[in-house]
């Protein structure tokens, strides 16, 4: 009896086990199917015959078992799939649309209200020899093109799909569990220099547009991913445009001999360069799809809300847009926390890589695959000062008044670095010692003083995760204020030094999604909390339907204010004070002001 109580617990325990490798492992239908079709047969097998037999071969049989569903697995292993533009099953086509490079049709939603085009080629793909060269216009086509997917993710490092899966359950709860449509994996690509666009659907005429950049610390990310999705913003009234920029090692690699075959000498900045190119392929096309081109905002969240302040600096950008959005992210500290690099550590880092691939050269470079190359063990998550791209220090070109945008709206969320730190443990006794890599020895004391230690707010933490101690809370603000918020403090009062409209928020929203986490602001913005419909409330909804109206005003008229919303005063006229997006919707004292003190002092030091 105790040997079949034994026996049941671990048959529970084993088939539990394939479940949960299965479920997250994202294994096709079938794949489930065979597996069950193998256990089923197993054990009636196991109960007529094999139980009779001496405890050998009934080992022999059990590994026989794993090692058939272990094939199972492998074989019923998620296939790659393009993303389709629209979640309708054979969606009704658009009429055709002309551009430079040739004819190409999108398709509509399923209300028929909104038009999207997807995967069109802004650039040549760059890849071979043009691994590593500035953007090159995109070869024209025969015929038409169905443009009904989106392209793939540029070439960034892929981990385990179980591994994304419980991300994706533990960190966004987005997960969705026994969801037959969720079988796949993104594909991604080195070619991949392709944009999006969403449109109100039938005749357009100077509709203004937001042209959007994706977030990912410039290592990953995608075009597809529904946060950012363009129709409720098309439904709306704005064109929405969104694009693909080579990443990582492929985007910001630094080399000499790379600036020296360069027509502008630069290097490490290819990735923005790949938005520019694409913001440039808009200004001439978009009216095709009737967008006015003199009515273009640019927007970014996160690595994507640098690239903006990148954008909004570098002179090759001069005249393509008029009005900037940026979330969580900038670079116009005197030193950038991230996502900015001096030229000599780029370059450094450049030296490093070919060294670890064997090569003395570019060439030899060029020739390594690009699945084998993406998994370098050095970082490229930053752009530099090149001279062409980026000619100094944005916050030099700010000070002096030749930045390019005539109108901004910036702002962060209460609790931006909690998702970075939360493998930091910080308590009361360390606390000081680990302020120190965020404001120095020489200021981290000031950073103690001013914000003693306090327990994180476990409502906003990540559930499972261990996050520390009673100085966790205070640590993650610190790190919160310097990495994040600060960079939009210190962009806005530049600005209005130079009466240059801004218009600043601070996101404070709690639901049990992201929260006010880093990136939780985005879909209330781009209006997509139904992707997650359990996640928020009628709260939330209303709170998505103010922010939208504000973020579309602003596209159209660089003011974000508009009948039945809360006056959103500039930042010119009180900058102390800031725009809350919460519980409640309205001008509050800037909460970060005494710490920026000390960043300043840090940053001048």
């Amino acid at each position: 009896m105790k040997f079949k109580k034994a026996f049941l617990a671990f048959l529970i325990l084993f088939l539990a086990a394939f479940a949960f490798l299965f479920e997250f492992g994202r294994n096709t239908v079938w794949g489930w199917c065979l597996a069950g079709v193998l256990f089923a047969a197993f054990f009636i097998l196991h109960g007529k015959v094999l139980s009779k037999r001496k405890i050998g071969f009934r080992l022999l049989s059990w590994l026989v078992f794993l090692a058939l569903t272990l094939g199972v697995m492998k074989i019923s292993a998620p296939p790659v799939k393009l993303i389709p533009a629209v979640d309708v099953k054979d969606p009704v086509a658009t009429d055709v649309v002309s551009v430079a490079q040739g004819d190409l049709t999108g398709v509509l939603t399923e209300d028929g209200s909104v038009e999207v085009y997807t995967g069109i080629p802004y650039a040549k793909p760059p890849v071979g020899e043009l691994r590593w060269v500035e953007p090159q216009p995109p070869e024209k086509w025969d015929g038409v093109r169905v443009c009904d997917h989106f392209a793939p993710a540029s070439m960034q490092q892929q981990g385990s799909v179980i591994v994304d899966s419980l991300t994706k359950l533990v960190g966004y709860r987005t997960f969705r569990f026994f969801d037959p449509t969720d079988n796949y994996v993104e594909p991604v690509s080195e070619d991949s220099l392709y944009l999006n666009i969403w449109k109100p659907s039938g005749d357009v005429k100077n509709a203004p547009v937001l042209f959007f950049i994706h977030g990912g610390s410039l290592t990953g990310g995608q075009t597809w991913y529904g946060e950012y999705n363009g129709e409720s913003l098309a439904r709306k009234g704005l064109i929405v445009v969104n694009c693909a920029y080579r990443l990582n090692v492929f985007g910001y690699y630094a080399n000499e001999e790379l600036a020296g075959e360069s027509p502008n000498g630069t290097t490490g900045n290819y990735g923005l360069l790949d938005q520019i190119a694409a913001l440039k392929w808009v200004n001439d096309n978009i009216s095709a799809f009737g967008g006015d081109p003199s009515k273009i905002t640019i927007a970014g969240e996160s690595a994507g809300a640098s690239s903006v302040n990148a954008i909004c600096v570098s002179p090759q950008a001069k005249g393509l847009f008029r009005y900037a959005i940026a979330e969580s992210s900038g670079i116009t500290a005197k030193k950038p926390y991230h996502t900015f690099r001096a030229i000599e550590d780029a370059l450094d880092t450049g030296d490093r890589i070919m060294r670890e691939f064997g090569v003395s050269d570019i060439a030899g470079l060029r020739g390594v695959p690009a699945e084998k190359l993406v998994n370098t063990e050095y970082i490229n998550s930053a752009m530099t000062v090149d001279g062409y791209a980026i000619r100094e220090m944005p916050y030099l070109t700010y000070e002096k008044g030749e930045n390019n945008e005539t109108a901004l709206l910036n702002g962060f969320n209460a609790h931006e670095a909690d998702v970075f730190c939360f493998m930091r443990k910080v308590e009361v006794e360390d606390y000081g010692e680990a302020l120190f890599l965020v404001l120095g020895g020489e200021y981290a004391k000031d950073g103690r003083d001013l914000v003693p230690p306090e327990p994180l707010d476990k409502a906003y933490s990540l559930p499972i995760v261990e996050q520390g101690g009673g100085a966790k809370g205070s640590y993650n603000k610190i790190v919160s204020a310097a990495w994040f918020n600060y960079s939009h403090f210190n962009w806005s009062r530049l600005l209005s030094a130079k009466g240059t409209p801004v218009y600043e928020y601070y996101f404070t929203k709690y639901n049990k999604g992201l929260a006010a986490n880093h990136g939780g602001e985005m879909p209330y913005a781009y209006g997509n909390l139904h992707r997650h419909g359990w996640l928020y409330t009628d709260d939330d909804a209303r709170l998505s339907e103010q922010m939208q109206e504000y973020w579309v005003n602003f596209v159209s008229t660089g003011n974000p204010n508009g009948e039945g919303l809360p006056e959103w005063k500039r930042f010119n006229d009180e900058p102390g004070k800031i725009m809350e997006l919460g519980d409640r919707v309205g001008m509050i004292d800037e909460p970060y002001l005494d710490i920026y003190e000390v960043i300043d002092k840090y940053q001048d030091h």
